[in-house]
């Protein structure tokens, strides 16, 4: 009995040595008795393996990979959310309410200086139908748009909510939550996804506007300034593939600007008032040497988008340059005329409290060298007939006002004098004297009116 069950024990383990290696060959699975099995790529058979190579060539050719470029068509009504009714109700009153808030703003407690603005409006308001506009800028504070842009544009534009610019913005900064994301779609922002590449969703849309002729403003550096807008970064790839896969080539208008770090400092919770803002707009960027060129045509997808961008960015680069020479000369023809400012307010002073008596600086200047002229001729006459003369030259004039009529009866120097020593009184002179009609000059003035003036002013 106990040869027999050793036979069977021996049977058993034989047929379990067979299953083993079956299960091994067919399956690649490593039966052992002191570890668990373990699953891994050289542990299936061939035809598990061959599937799978199938499989991940079919995703390859038919899914392209974030390393390769291609020109992705986009239709007109890619994004019917975006388009609909409730929107298009809420853009029609967001967007001329904060458009127009944003203009006083920037134009009535700001001051914009604006160079080329015939460029955009013209852009803006005579191009042909259908066509499409992109506008792209330095991006300098968090407020560039829609501070800059609605400073740009005159009220009866802003009120035209359909044909005003679409924007895009990234989607963890603008539309976090429900509440922020439905504001910003009603002001015609658009989301993206930072590290999501150029075939994104956000692009799409943004295509989609202009295919439908509609107007884009974007920023190429992709975020802020990070030195506080002295340099402008490179172009990032994405405002390539706007312009490229666009069913017809939009018009490409670039613009800088300057001083918004002072309008919206980094870190600030609310817009400065009282600050100047620079805005440089220069021509339409032209493509077609790089779209119908023969390399053009060889040449890969990215290497064009990067090609788009590069140029974008050096004419952005050179306005940057052009727009601080602009700046820094207003600076300092502002400094100028607030000095020329300090000084004519001093002179104007200076008239106003000698004019009463006609002792202008001008046309004291002027009578003076009558006076001088006057007494050399004085001198060389007798007594009877230089008495006549000075009253014949200086004569009482209906026609003059209070001080041609000062001057007639009163001797220059004397009356200088006479200024000065009582008739403009400063502080001490007011501590000095309680009553005016103690004061000297005051009481001889009074007196000469009385007998000589009044008389002849109520004849004339």
């Amino acid at each position: 009995m106990a040869v027999q069950r050793l036979d069977r024990g021996d049977l058993w383990k034989n047929k379990a040595r067979v299953l083993q290696l079956q299960l091994r060959q067919r399956f690649r699975v490593a039966v052992d008795r002191h570890r668990p099995s373990v699953l891994a790529d050289r542990y299936f058979s061939s035809s598990v393996q061959r599937w799978l190579r199938r499989f991940r060539d079919f995703r390859r050719d038919s899914l392209p990979s974030s390393s390769s470029f291609y020109r992705k068509k986009v239709s007109k009504d890619f994004d019917v959310e975006v388009d609909s009714a409730i929107f298009r109700m809420l853009q029609a009153v967001a967007v001329p309410l904060i458009g127009n808030v944003c203009h006083v703003f920037m134009n009535g407690l700001n001051r914009v200086q604006v160079y080329g603005l015939e460029k955009l409006h013209d852009a803006l308001l005579n191009r042909p139908k259908n066509k499409p506009l992109i506008t792209v800028s330095n991006h300098v504070a968090s407020v560039d748009d829609p501070f800059v842009i609605a400073s740009l544009l005159p009220p009866r534009v802003l009120f035209d909510a359909q044909n005003l610019r679409w924007t895009l913005c990234a989607s963890d900064r603008c539309f976090s939550n429900p509440v922020t994301s439905a504001f910003f779609r009603s002001v015609k922002v658009l989301p993206v996804s930072r590290g999501d590449g150029i075939y994104q969703m956000g692009m799409d849309m943004a295509i989609s506007k202009l295919n439908t002729g509609g107007w884009v403003h974007i920023f190429p550096e992709g975020s802020r300034s990070r030195d506080g807008g002295k340099t402008v970064r490179s172009s990032k790839r994405g405002v390539g593939r706007l312009v490229l896969d666009a069913d017809s080539t939009p018009i490409v208008l670039p613009f800088v600007h300057t001083g918004m770090q002072d309008v919206m400092p980094i870190g600030a919770n609310f817009p400065r008032i009282g600050k100047t803002v620079t805005v440089l707009i220069g021509d339409p960027i032209i493509f077609d040497d790089l779209l119908n060129s023969e390399e053009a045509t060889e040449a890969s997808r990215g290497k064009l988008y990067d090609a788009v961008a590069s140029r974008i960015g050096h004419q952005l680069q050179n306005l940057k340059v052009k727009v601080d020479k602009l700046a820094l000369e207003q600076s300092i023809r502002l400094e100028n005329h607030n000095k020329d400012g300090a000084e004519r307010a001093a002179n104007i002073l200076h008239q106003v409290d000698l004019d009463p008596f006609g002792l202008g600086s001008h046309e004291y200047i002027r009578y003076e060298s009558l006076v001088e002229e006057t007494r050399t001729k004085l001198n060389d006459m007798s007594p009877e007939e230089a008495t006549a003369d000075v009253y014949t030259r200086t004569g009482y004039s209906c026609e003059g006002g209070i001080g041609s009529r000062i001057r007639s009866y009163m001797d220059p120097t004397e009356l200088m004098g006479f200024a000065a020593r009582g008739l403009l009184m400063n502080c001490r002179s007011k501590e000095k004297y309680s009553d005016t009609s103690d004061i000297r000059p005051l009481k001889t003035w009074k007196q000469y009116l009385e007998a000589n003036m009044l008389k002849q002013w109520n004849t004339c």
